[in-house]
């Protein structure tokens, strides 16, 4: 066994010590790291069962596609998180298609979907595990449908951009106006209106070098 593996499948998954020597040793085997380059696709529709992502670094962005071909960002995922739809086949009532795109050069270690899915078969607590996992990617995706049919615009903006500096660490934003529309599911047209307002207000100061934040109390109040 690898033991690079052994040791990150044992701080990240905590059913790791309720599994057998023998379904350690297998699901390490099952373990593989991946790399993906920024914009890759990672799952699609037509490739649904790619296996459970574990991130170790960079981001992947999972989104539906409407029929006029219109991105709308369920989440986002960064280090640290568990991908558990790119292993969508395995889950039970999953039946809408969903895409996954690295976000930036990413790396992860992959657990081939066959195998998880004979765990979570046969042991209680991977099943708890999964449960978990989708039921607090499930609260995301009805938040983020909340925001787009109940929500003004210039609110959905404002938590937007105060969610991102807060993640970032920075004021300055370098996302362009496409990116944020497809994280948010509008339309550029939108994005860019609503900033130019926000410009005028004096809340927000844009540039090609990005969107600098420049009152985060004018955008709490929104």
């Amino acid at each position: 066994m690898d033991r690079e593996i052994v040791d990150y499948l044992r701080q990240r998954l905590s059913f790791w010590d309720k599994l057998s020597a023998a379904e350690q040793e297998a699901l390490a085997e099952n373990s593989v790291p991946q790399r993906y380059r920024a914009g890759q696709n990672v799952h699609s529709a037509s490739n649904h069962c790619v296996g459970v992502l574990l991130i170790k670094s960079g981001e992947l962005r999972t989104y539906m596609l409407s029929e006029d071909g219109r991105e709308i960002t369920l989440y986002r995922l960064s280090a640290d998180s568990v991908c558990i739809l790119s292993a969508s086949c395995i889950l039970q009532n999953i039946s809408f298609d969903v895409f996954i795109d690295a976000e930036c050069d990413t790396e992860a270690l992959l657990i081939h979907a066959g195998y998880f899915a004979k765990l979570l078969e046969q042991n209680v607590h991977v099943e708890n595990f999964a449960l978990k996992i989708a039921a607090e990617l499930f609260s995301e995706v009805m938040w983020t449908m909340e925001q787009i049919l109940f929500m003004r615009f210039d609110r959905r903006l404002a938590i937007f951009l105060l969610d991102e500096t807060s993640k970032t660490g920075s004021d300055t934003l370098h996302l362009t106006h496409e990116q944020i529309a497809k994280y948010m599911g509008s339309a550029r047209e939108v994005v860019s209106r609503m900033l130019k307002y926000f410009e005028r207000e004096n809340i927000v100061r844009l540039s090609r070098a990005g969107i600098a934040v420049t009152d985060k109390a004018k955008l709490r109040e929104l």
